[in-house]
């Protein structure tokens, strides 16, 4: 469905070792806006939901909602630590065009 580079998995896991509360997964889902319509949201959860999929990324899950789970099918998520800026990126099959800034993109 997806996956994580060693980098993105490194990332994640720095981000839950450091939340506050019962964090162990990652929920990635695609929302309406960015400056292409549709952008990735990416946050810690302590439990899924019972309509997500629960895709296994090792010391952590990732959680999906059904509406995201076809637009997210296939996606890489990178992350990338460089002196023009830190962050998550996605490669995104599924995505007809993206913005410049790679956090949006059409479908």
């Amino acid at each position: 469905m997806i996956s994580l580079t060693d980098n993105a998995r490194k990332a994640v896991r720095r981000f839950i070792q450091g939340a506050d509360g019962d964090a162990n997964a990652l929920r990635l889902r695609i929302t309406g806006g960015g400056c292409s319509g549709l952008a990735y949201e990416m946050s810690l959860e302590a439990a899924p939901a019972a309509d997500d999929l629960v895709v296994d990324a090792g010391r952590f899950s990732v959680l999906i909602d059904p509406a995201s789970q076809p637009l997210l099918a296939g996606v890489t998520v990178d992350f990338v630590d460089a002196l023009s800026g830190s962050g998550f990126t996605f490669s995104n099959p599924n995505a007809g065009s993206e913005c410049s800034c790679g956090k949006s993109f059409t479908a």
